[in-house]
């Protein structure tokens, strides 16, 4: 009996099981889940444009409309023209109409109700008459105004799709440089990668000469392509890579052949381990917040440059977690078995070593997600990483330096950057306890 009941064990079953028994990890998992719903619904959640509104007997879908006017042709034959984004759709004629849940977005001012309107205090509407009179409770500002009149809860909304999309992404690229450098390093040590003389030393003046090609001499094409747009800046880097890849294999098939000749075919071992632990090193002994603010405040102001810093300075402690774990996995069996069967030393790596290596760097990533969104929120409070015109939850934390009678620009945003980083900290804990096998119970 005892015996079936090993065999049906699933690790797996066990983990998500004590994760569930984890009621605060657990209730933080739904909760991510409202904010992530929050994040991709937001431009109909809050949108000053109506979800569904009938227009001198036109049928009308402005949130969801892809074209910035339509063309409406009247019964008498005349053409009107409405522009989505400068009509006042508050004030027009409208026989039927659906508003989003807040009838504001991120951005636009409400001249009646700028210079700090508290959400409790009295704020007024223009009409469609065109007269001043106090406003309506369909159209309040619930979480009051800033000093430009904009809508605060409009701004939390929108501002979520920033901060969990900056957090997520920017982890994403940590995490990839993460896993491959603690799986170099954990797999191979100091003494397990054995090449030639010729090809080390050839391969490594590769390296050079592929970054020579892949980036310095693309250097202004990056450059440009950072103040274009988002997509030029990741399809540029996408190309940089290709090159910078390219040209690194085509170097070590020559070293291949060069490693053949008469005292450069001497065998030398390559300490991996030693050189990305001192680059770990190096990367945490420079404070974390002073690098990245210096990279940010050189670089153009980008939600990209912010997710591309943010990512290339947080992969050490996903590094040293699967490090870690590769040192205690390179002498299992089912690598042993692999290494006997002639399998190459990359479908070791991430075919087999890297999915059973993997569980510990979870939690380091569930922290990361949450030490990404402060940094982000810190960077939007200083002024620096995201452009101005970007709606974040620091940018609102920073406006209400400008005042300090508006609370609720502090409290607000505060409370958004709270509850997320508390969910994500509690996410790491419930699964640092679910995936480690000496609590199995």
């Amino acid at each position: 009996m005892s015996e079936d009941k090993h065999k049906s064990f699933s690790f797996r079953a066990y983990a998500w099981a004590q994760f569930k028994k984890n009621k605060p990890a657990y209730f933080s998992l739904w909760v991510l889940g409202i904010l992530a719903l929050i994040a991709i619904f937001a431009p109909i959640i809050a949108n000053d444009q109506p979800l569904y509104a009938s227009y001198k007997g036109h049928t009308l879908f402005p949130a969801f409309s892809f074209k910035n006017n339509y063309q409406l042709q009247m019964s008498d034959g005349s053409t009107e023209k409405v522009q989505l984004d400068i009509a006042r759709w508050k004030q027009m004629e409208l026989e039927t109409v659906i508003w989003a849940p807040v009838p504001y977005a991120p951005n636009k001012s409400d001249f009646y109700n700028s210079d700090y309107k508290s959400p409790s205090g009295e704020q007024f509407f223009k009409d469609k008459s065109g007269k001043k009179v106090p406003m309506p409770g369909r159209f309040r500002h619930r979480l009051g105004t800033n000093k430009k009149g904009e809508d605060v809860l409009s701004g939390l909304i929108h501002a979520s799709r920033i901060s969990l999309t900056i957090g997520i992404i920017s982890m994403g690229i940590a995490t990839i440089i993460g896993l491959i450098m603690g799986a170099l390093a954990g797999y191979f040590g100091d003494s397990k990668l054995v090449t030639t003389r010729g090809r080390f030393w050839v391969f490594i003046f590769g390296l050079v000469l592929a970054y020579y090609y892949g980036f310095m001499i693309r250097g202004d094409i990056l450059a440009d392509a950072i103040g274009t747009s988002g997509f030029s800046i990741l399809l540029q880097l996408f190309v940089s890579i290709l090159i910078f890849t390219a040209v690194a294999y085509l170097f070590n098939l020559i070293g291949k052949l060069i490693g053949k000749l008469p005292f450069l075919n001497v065998q030398t071992n390559i300490p991996v381990d030693s050189f990305i632990s001192r680059l770990i090193e190096i990367l945490i002994s420079i404070p974390g917040m002073i690098l990245i603010i210096s990279i940010a405040a050189v670089a153009k102001p980008s939600i990209i440059n912010l997710m591309l810093i943010i990512g290339l300075t947080r992969w050490t402690g996903i590094a040293r977690f699967t490090r870690a774990e590769f040192l205690k996995i390179r002498n299992l069996e089912y690598i042993q078995a692999g290494q006997s069967l002639g399998f190459s030393e990359a479908r070791i790596i991430f075919k087999h070593a890297l999915p059973n290596g993997v569980a510990p760097a979870f939690v380091a990533i569930a922290f990361g997600v949450a030490a990404a969104i402060l940094i982000e929120s810190s960077l939007s409070f200083l002024g620096v990483g995201v452009p101005p015109d970007v709606v974040t939850w620091g940018s609102l934390l920073s406006s209400g330096r400008q005042a300090f009678q508006a609370w609720w620009l502090v409290i607000f945003p505060g409370f958004a950057i709270f509850i997320t980083v508390t969910v994500y900290n509690l996410l790491g804990e419930g699964l640092r306890d679910a995936l480690d096998p000496r609590l199995k119970t």
